[in-house]
């Protein structure tokens, strides 16, 4: 049971405010945002701010996307975890509505949001968050923005981002971009992957897994029933016939049907308004590790330590990584530290020492596959370097993104229309996406 639902913007401007039982306490956002912002627990500590956290005897909850903060606040004792669900959904509603998801786009569409907000939530109890349920009940026409022009700066955000996807649902009507109006009918694909893996300081393997996700949104008058095609030597489960993509589990969205799924590797479904996920998988299976990290640490006086990070991008040629980031935590005594340029020519390169967190940050915008950098820094100490010292630099982390490239080699073999006409020639277009979640080397 919810109190109060608002919507914040990195500067902490209160972007949408909805009260639902009157209980909430006076200046419950601007409270919030000041507890985030200057986050400390209860011993004193400084860092993130948790999800849910209590101010007194009020417990709020918040997620954090696309820069602005989603939050609500209760009085009542709700399920964490329900509550964090109902959050994302709520998100993913306002993305589907407004087309693109950032501070302009929602405060043009503020009338729209409060529509939806009305339908979602009454009087603090969640009703329903289908996309598609909700169409027969919301009437305001989106206000479209610029996606390219409002998309919010990140190192993780996508380096080949379209335009096209960042469309509203059609609700029956057809969408205008750039004051032109669409009527293509087209359907998105995203494979998207998250690598997890722990090296150890020689460069081998000590654990690695994949959390991927097919992910689709689709613009298809008449909504027509597809049939989406994988690799048909796709093994589901440990200990199961020999195959060249073996994942430990899946699940599927519910609107999809597997009668041919075991025989031919075939999902048939009639998709969804809005965006929506076709198939989670895991794997944990040995696959190639996209990039390499070779850490060398060398004290080369009583109060310098050398330290030079090799990086080699085991990826094909045609491909390249995309926004690295390789980050070097120093030790506590550390009084500065100086970064020289990588070898090999980098493109867009950049190196910092942030003193703030003790870190060496190395950046690199374009590093292309079958190429490595070595990225050196000199760490001054203010005290005498002792082997306790020494363990205190690193672990070595990696944040890249790879376009058109995935580890698992999961595949769509094709995307069809099971009854399609002559006359009904629909656009496909199928991206990969390989992004990193913890990619840690010791040293």
């Amino acid at each position: 049971m919810l109190s109060q639902f608002f919507v914040l913007s990195p500067r902490g401007d209160t972007i949408i405010s909805k009260d639902f039982r009157g209980d909430s306490p006076q200046g419950a956002a601007e409270a919030f945002f000041r507890k985030v912002k200057f986050w400390s627990n209860d011993k004193g500590a400084s860092g993130a701010a948790p999800p849910v956290f209590r101010v007194g005897d009020v417990t709020y909850v918040w997620v954090k996307k696309s820069g602005l903060m989603f939050a609500c606040n209760s009085r009542f004792n709700c399920s964490p975890s329900m509550t964090l669900e109902l959050l994302n959904r709520v998100v993913k509603v306002f993305k589907d509505y407004c087309g693109v998801l950032s501070e302009e786009a929602i405060r043009k569409n503020f009338i729209l949001i409060y529509e939806l907000l009305d339908e979602v939530i009454d009087f603090g109890y969640p009703q329903g968050t289908s996309t598609e349920n909700l169409k027969a009940f919301v009437y305001n026409e989106p206000v479209l923005v610029d996606a390219q022009k409002t998309r919010v700066p990140s190192l993780s955000a996508k380096t080949t981002p379209s335009t096209s996807v960042h469309k509203p649902i059609a609700g029956g009507k057809s969408s205008v971009m750039g004051g032109a109006r669409s009527d293509k009918n087209e359907i998105f694909v995203d494979i998207l992957e998250r690598l997890t893996m722990l090296f150890s300081p020689s460069g081998a393997v000590v654990n690695s897994t994949i959390d991927g996700c097919i992910q689709m949104k689709s613009y298809l008058s008449g909504n027509p029933e597809l049939r989406l095609a994988l690799n048909e030597d796709l093994v589901v489960g440990k200990g199961g016939a020999y195959g060249a993509v073996v994942l430990d589990d899946c699940n599927f969205h519910e609107c999809v049907r597997l009668d041919d799924f075991e025989s031919s590797r075939l999902l048939s479904f009639l998709p969804p308004e809005g965006e929506f996920v076709v198939l989670n998988y895991r794997c944990t299976g040995d696959f190639r590790a996209p990039f390499r990290v070779l850490p060398q640490i060398e004290e080369s006086s009583p109060f310098t330590i050398d330290v030079v990070v090799l990086v080699r991008a085991e990826i094909p040629e045609t491909n390249y990584g995309g926004n690295v980031v390789i980050t070097v935590p120093c030790p506590r005594t550390t009084a500065g530290a100086s970064c020289g340029p990588p070898s090999g020519g980098a493109i867009g390169h950049g190196a910092d020492y942030d003193a703030a967190n003790r870190k060496l940050v190395f950046t690199v915008k374009k590093f292309q596959g079958g190429v490595e950098h070595a990225f050196r820094a000199k760490i001054t100490l203010s005290a005498v370097c002792t082997a306790q010292a020494r363990k205190e630099v690193g672990p070595v982390s990696l944040t890249f993104e790879i376009p058109m490239y995935n580890v698992s080699n999961l595949q769509v073999k094709y995307l069809r229309i099971a009854e399609q006409s002559k006359a009904y020639n629909p656009y496909r277009w199928v991206r990969y996406v390989t992004r990193s979640s913890s990619y840690v080397c010791r040293c």
